[in-house]
């Protein structure tokens, strides 16, 4: 008796070190890892998912236990680096301090990660692909640069109904405050125009004049 009572709580254990399949976090990061270095390295669509299988250490029916295919794949790993990147951005919106402080450090934050050398990667991969298939921009589009927006957006309504603001239309402050915030930096970078990201001077120098100009137009 005590040692089929041993014997049960064994196989309980062991059922809860276990995973359901495509449910072991440890194992989809280690997959993501490996495809993220693949995309890199050959872009879209000569990365294989038996290329991202060798760089990730699993086996073929591993990898399509956890991801349908390889644009499933990709957009995971543009959700993971939108997280890496971008969350902690907008933290920086509800920091104490004036509206003035608050825009500028979430622009000075934003257009770093837009220059970044792995989030202009990405953009390129995408960008080298979305004619063939525009799903794939989409879901790009709305796991990155569309939830910041909305994001921003929240912050701006939230100003504007503390008085802080004046803003009528929030989407469009929004996007506006972005191009100000990126201006002569961010798309360069992407375009191969500059090879490498702008200092942090030259960003901070672009923030403030964002600021500046959004705020004479929106500011109460």
């Amino acid at each position: 008796m005590k040692l089929d009572i041993l014997s049960e709580r064994a196989k309980a254990c062991a059922q809860k070190r276990r995973h359901a399949a495509g449910e072991d976090p440890q194992k989809r990061r280690q997959i993501l890892d490996g495809a993220w270095q693949v995309f890199v390295d050959q872009g879209f669509d000569a990365a294989s998912m038996n290329s991202i299988c060798k760089a990730a250490g699993v086996s073929k029916g591993t990898l399509y236990v956890y991801f349908e295919n390889k644009e499933d794949l990709f957009v995971a790993l543009v959700e993971e680096k939108r997280k890496d990147f971008f969350d902690g951005i907008f933290e920086r919106l509800a920091d104490a301090g004036t509206i003035e402080e608050r825009l500028f450090a979430y622009a000075m934050g934003l257009s770093t990660q837009l220059n970044s050398e792995e989030v202009i990667r990405a953009q390129r991969i995408v960008i080298s692909v979305v004619e063939r298939m525009p799903e794939l921009g989409t879901r790009f589009y709305d796991a990155g640069a569309r939830h910041f927006l909305s994001c921003l957006q929240d912050f701006l309504q939230r100003e504007t109904e503390a008085g802080t603001l004046k803003v009528t239309d929030t989407e469009l402050a929004a996007g506006q405050f972005v191009e100000l915030s990126t201006t002569l930096t961010w798309r360069p970078r992407l375009f191969g125009r500059r090879p490498d990201a702008p200092s942090e001077d030259e960003i901070a120098r672009v923030a403030k004049d964002a600021v500046r100009v959004f705020l004479a137009a929106y500011g109460t």
